[in-house]
């Protein structure tokens, strides 16, 4: 049984500042929890219930183990149908980011990106098409937001996220730059090379101006049809499938 204390505690971690804080966050499902736990991030404690017995794997004996009852997995989940299993998770101390380990590859930038769910859906694609970093401004959706988590499906354990002024350090690098606009060269005749930045902007703003202007490569998915814009989710899958065809 939890005490009221932890209860509270994990609920606080539902709160940015409070994960901030404490350095911890949360991640649901048996299968995201199997994905950490394989990886280098540090699990601090976990909560299942009964029925997820079965499918639990051996855990390190410097992890906390809680057997909880379906009501109280309801009061500390960020799910409004919990999966059966939840657990806590140290965030990784944050590292400074090394332009020179981005050359030879292909990496994604995203500018003010807000929604929890696209950038979640961002970095299930990236770790789909092999792409290991993220560079990301200082407003974009924090990573360990449990909406962004749970959409990663685990794959954040293998991407890198950065934050950064997305300014000085385009100033800085010296690799391509691709830029998602609408007015740019066609996506299916670019030719990518073998490094670069893709460049993808804000849901409702696009690309900052002032992050225009680094751009080399203007490119743009063509339209077929009356549609206004694309989801920056969509965006981001279909030109990580197109460099990766190219």
């Amino acid at each position: 049984m939890l005490s009221k204390s932890q209860i509270s505690f994990i609920k606080s971690l539902h709160q940015k500042k409070y994960r901030k804080e404490n350095g911890i966050f949360i991640i649901e499902g048996i299968k995201s929890i199997v994905e950490f736990l394989n990886s280098d991030y540090q699990l601090h404690s976990v909560y299942f219930t009964s029925n997820i017995l079965p499918q639990l794997p051996k855990f390190a004996t410097n992890i906390n183990l809680f057997e909880v009852s379906d009501a109280e997995l309801q009061k500390i989940s960020t799910l409004q149908t919990p999966q059966g299993i939840l657990a806590l998770v140290h965030i990784p101390s944050a590292k400074s980011l090394d332009i020179a380990q981005l050359k030879n590859q292909f990496s994604l930038v995203l500018d003010d990106v807000q929604d929890p769910g696209n950038f979640g859906t961002i970095i299930r694609t990236a770790d789909w098409f092999g792409i290991k970093n993220i560079i990301c401004s200082e407003n974009t959706v924090e990573a360990y937001n449990p909406k962004t988590v749970q959409s990663t499906m685990g794959s954040l354990c293998r991407v890198n996220i950065s934050y950064t002024n997305l300014a000085d350090f385009l100033e800085k690098v010296d690799l391509p730059i691709f830029g998602a606009l609408l007015n740019g060269n066609d996506i299916y005749q670019t030719n990518w090379g073998k490094e670069g930045l893709i460049l993808l902007g804000n849901e409702g703003h696009g690309i900052a101006k002032q992050l225009i202007e680094k751009i080399n490569v203007p490119v743009t998915i063509p339209r077929f049809g009356a549609a206004e814009s694309l989801n920056v989710a969509v965006s981001a899958a279909i030109f990580c499938s197109e460099l990766r065809r190219a």
